[in-house]
């Protein structure tokens, strides 16, 4: 019986578990057909492990279900246990993207990927049993409030979520705009927890925005995808055709911040930009076949292409990079890409829940695995330090001669706003209250040069003006000078 026939027989057994006949206590054996191998114990001697059929694999799960419903201290709930068995299989495999979904969750996972939903916006994904940000989605609640990829949840509202699934987490975490949801993080290269407290609100899934931008003579296309849904392809292809309508001399394709999504959008989407007879994706099975797409795009564009990427460019924008890098033979500036290299489907359960499983690795247009080590870009180009920093919340007045991460976000916010501090390793020396009383007197505060909640928050309101204007966006700066350079 292969493997793929038995996990459906398990399911079956599972949704008709009375209709299973169950050996009793006094059955101390399964049955008397047997494989049978040695290992060595820790004495030096030899003792047997058996090795069971498909059959008594499913035998011994029902006779497990059955004794635990019989005899356990408790009254349990039998759906519950189901349900806790499939968690436990997909737990096994160790593999943060597969998971079980009950109904409602189910249900919110559909949502998400409908044009709108409410929450923080972000995306999430459970690594080495941490909920883990992926991508907050660009300008949502979650990338104002400063969440950044790799940010590893710890509590909600105060809680801890130990031992909590990603699902259970992902319910909390989500909830009606208007209501906000504290959540306390770790982030690597921060030795303390980062509270945050996000206002929950509706998150438009506006995929693609497309516009031009003027800059030294040249008409330069700029496309943001910020994440790819059923239609995603089809909003791309009408904005690449109104620019080149109006005259394009190169392409900025910025995918920062975008989590992934459908296969098939990302694959159309490289038929409109890949040289046609190249490779957009390679998909591999289990066995190790691979099935290629192969762009069907008649003529190479008569203009460059550069994509932009970050940390938090994953799956479906990392194939794109790699098609525009090894397909295209275009530059990609920015960051490293997160390093989501397989690919999930949802499989319907049969009563409202889903389990989302692995199925298939993705390839670059040339063959490589870029599975948890992303996809390097041609220009590696960093934001400025500020980009990048914990948000300052002085929920404790920050003064001369504390240490702390909030006061070294502060020294780095400051610089980026042009106030002279020389440090930016916390200390609350002389030189950082200047700089502080310098701040508070430009923006009309006491000059106490102590940051309370009114001056953190005034550093964070302009510090985020920073970030949003398009001349400090370093990444993009560079994408366009590389588009105005070519000859």
């Amino acid at each position: 019986m292969g493997n793929k026939r038995w996990f459906y027989l398990l399911i079956g057994i599972v949704l008709a578990i009375g209709a299973v006949s169950i050996f009793t206590l006094d059955s101390p054996q399964l049955s008397n057909t047997k494989e049978v191998a040695s290992t060595v114990d820790s004495s030096g001697g030899t003792q047997e492990v058996v090795e069971l059929s498909d059959q008594e694999l499913l035998e011994k799960f029902a006779l497990a279900l059955q004794i635990i419903e019989d005899q356990y201290i408790d009254e349990v709930d039998q759906t519950e246990l189901v349900e806790g068995a499939i968690k436990g299989m997909l737990e096994t495999l160790e593999d943060p993207y597969s998971d079980y979904m009950d109904q409602e969750t189910a249900r919110q996972f559909e949502e998400s990927l409908d044009s709108h939903f409410e929450g923080i916006g972000a995306e999430v994904s459970m690594v080495d049993g941490k909920v883990t940000i992926v991508a907050p989605i660009r300008d949502s609640p979650a990338e104002r409030a400063g969440l950044q990829p790799n940010d590893q949840i710890v509590q909600i509202d105060g809680e801890s979520i130990e031992g909590l699934s990603l699902n259970e987490a992902v319910l909390q975490i989500r909830g009606e705009k208007g209501t906000t949801v504290t959540l306390t993080v770790e982030r690597p290269g921060v030795n303390e927890p980062i509270e945050f407290q996000i206002v929950r609100d509706e998150i438009p899934i506006e995929t693609v925005v497309g516009e031009m931008i003027e800059q030294d003579g040249k008409n330069i296309g700029y496309i943001i995808i910020s994440s790819f849904s059923i239609d995603t392809a089809e909003r791309f292809e009408a904005a690449l055709n109104e620019l080149e309508a109006s005259g394009i001399d190169g392409l900025v394709i910025d995918v920062r911040g975008n989590p992934g999504g459908y296969l098939k959008s990302v694959e159309d989407i490289g038929d409109l930009i890949i040289p046609g007879g190249e490779p957009v994706v390679q998909i591999e099975n289990r066995q190790g076949q691979k099935e290629r797409h192969i762009s069907s795009l008649n003529e190479i564009k008569p203009y460059p292409i550069v994509g932009v990427t970050d940390g938090a460019s994953a799956s479906a924008s990392e194939i794109l990079a790699g098609a525009l890098i090894e397909a295209g033979g275009y530059d990609v500036v920015g960051d490293t890409t997160f390093g989501k290299g397989t690919v999930q489907q949802t499989i319907p359960m049969g009563d409202g829940s889903q389990l989302k499983l692995s199925l298939f690795r993705w390839l670059t247009s040339a063959g490589n695995d870029i599975h948890g080590e992303g996809v390097e870009p041609t220009v590696k180009v960093m934001q400025p330090d500020y980009f990048y920093v914990p948000p300052v919340t002085a929920q404790e007045t920050l003064k001369p001669e504390m240490l702390n991460e909030q006061i070294r976000s502060a020294q780095i916010m400051l610089t980026g706003l042009g106030f002279d501090i020389s440090r930016d390793d916390g200390f609350y020396d002389e030189e950082t209250e200047e700089a502080v009383k310098a701040f508070q007197q430009d923006n009309g505060f006491e000059s106490t040069g102590e940051i309370d909640v009114e001056t953190a928050a005034e550093i964070q309101n302009q510090i985020i003006e920073q970030i949003r204007n398009r001349a400090n966006d370093q990444q993009l700066q560079k994408a366009i000078e590389l588009i105005v350079e070519e000859k």
